[in-house]
């Protein structure tokens, strides 16, 4: 797998997460913890794509 197409792919993941964490946030009966943990997985997706891309 080239490195181009692996950003790509982590780009979608962060794509995927960030709409799950907005539907979460709206949702009353999510749970706070569940929420933290999607967005620490989305900074963790957002820090290697930029290690990636530089």
């Amino acid at each position: 797998m080239s490195v181009a197409s692996h950003v790509e792919e982590l780009r979608r993941k962060h794509q995927s997460l960030a709409l799950a964490v907005e539907a979460a946030e709206r949702s009353p009966s999510t749970d706070n913890l569940n929420i933290s943990q999607m967005k620490k997985e989305k900074m963790r997706l957002k820090e290697e794509i930029t290690r990636l891309s530089h």
